[in-house]
């Protein structure tokens, strides 16, 4: 509820303060909303969706994941012009700062609760929030998202391969659904110059993670359980658990390699009886064993653009090191769950 008030109380002041930013809407997202969060609830990721009618994109490399955005001919949404860069491309770079100088004015409005804008992150799409909450600190990353009704680009053709698992139906609908594209810096490219933006499935993500069964009662009041979520949380638990301990060595890693490695298992073993609640045991092992062998190859696709590695040769020492990890975790019963 304290996330909510301020998060509310700065969507308005937003809306209010500057044109270009009049038509946002929150939406949650992450490990929280979709209900598979495994600590405390102190951190929080909310999308600030801003509608725009469509764009032209254009691949900023050969993931297929970044694109530089420029606006079809004179565009509904001329309060944006500003934030072009020298090239006409809509600098994200220029729309972050400028949402990031509005949250740091308001805050200071905030009455009863303490609310800092923690130091920006380079190469960050988020802007962070820290809410004092004695006796703890709750963290909230506010991320800037252009929501564009247009049908998904080429890179997505072959993804989600949801078919046997939540059925084709499913599957169009979600293509169907508008496009997400967050202000996230692209890392290849040699002059970082801000103006790239990567395409978030987050909205399907959590449309998948709520309706995950291959049958429709999975998981409902009256319809039988599954292991899936109970999978998900142990995996991502395991991996906090070790990037706590080593945490120079799995800096790469973050908990969207573990859900793209569990997205995979469910398409893999489709069947709401592939995870009966009783067996979370052996399925546990099934999902860590498919990302080891991910690890191993340093090649675990993304699930939506499956062109895109996120396990990248480059990184081929931490890969083995993580995969190590694991198995040393895996044949010894988990002896970092008991620290």
């Amino acid at each position: 509820s304290l996330v909510n008030q301020v998060v509310s109380h700065l969507v308005q002041a937003i809306r209010s303060k500057d044109g270009a930013f009049s038509s946002i809407e929150r939406q949650s997202a992450g490990s929280y909303y979709e209900r598979v969060k495994i600590s405390e609830p102190n951190e929080f990721d909310i999308m600030l969706v801003m509608p725009v009618a469509r764009l032209q994109l254009d691949e900023s490399d050969d993931t297929g994941a970044y694109y530089y955005l420029t606006f079809k001919r004179n565009p509904k949404e001329k309060y944006l012009l500003k934030f072009l860069d020298e090239d006409g491309k809509l600098s994200a770079f220029k729309m972050l700062q400028a949402l990031r100088e509005i949250i740091k004015q308001e805050v200071k409005n905030i009455k009863n609760v303490e609310v800092t804008v923690t130091r920006k992150k380079a190469g960050s799409p988020a802007i962070t929030l820290q809410i004092r909450n004695p006796p703890s600190e709750i963290s909230v990353d506010i991320i800037l998202t252009l929501e564009v009704q247009q049908s998904w680009p080429a890179s997505t053709q072959d993804g989600l391969k949801i078919e046997q698992w939540l059925g084709t139906k499913v599957r169009r609908d979600f293509k169907f659904r508008s496009l997400y594209l967050v202000a996230k810096q692209n890392k290849r490219e040699k002059v970082l110059r801000g103006n790239t933006w990567r395409l978030s499935f987050s909205h399907i993500e959590k449309a998948m993670m709520n309706n995950h069964g291959n049958s429709k009662t999975c998981c409902e009041s009256d319809g039988p359980k599954c292991c899936r979520k109970g999978c998900l949380k142990l995996l991502k638990y395991l991996l906090e658990q070790l990037k706590m301990k080593y945490p120079k060595e799995l800096e790469k890693f973050c908990s969207y390699h573990v859900k793209t490695a569990f997205f995979h298992s469910c398409v893999m073993w489709p069947n709401d009886t592939d995870w009966h609640l009783g067996d979370l045991d052996h399925c546990f092992h099934k999902c860590l064993g498919y990302f080891v062998e991910c690890l191993q190859k340093s090649q675990l696709p993304h699930f939506f653009i499956p062109q895109y590695n996120l396990l990248s040769l480059e990184d081929k020492a931490s890969n083995n090191f993580l995969s190590r990890q694991l198995s040393c975790q895996l044949n010894n019963r988990f002896p970092i769950f008991h620290e």
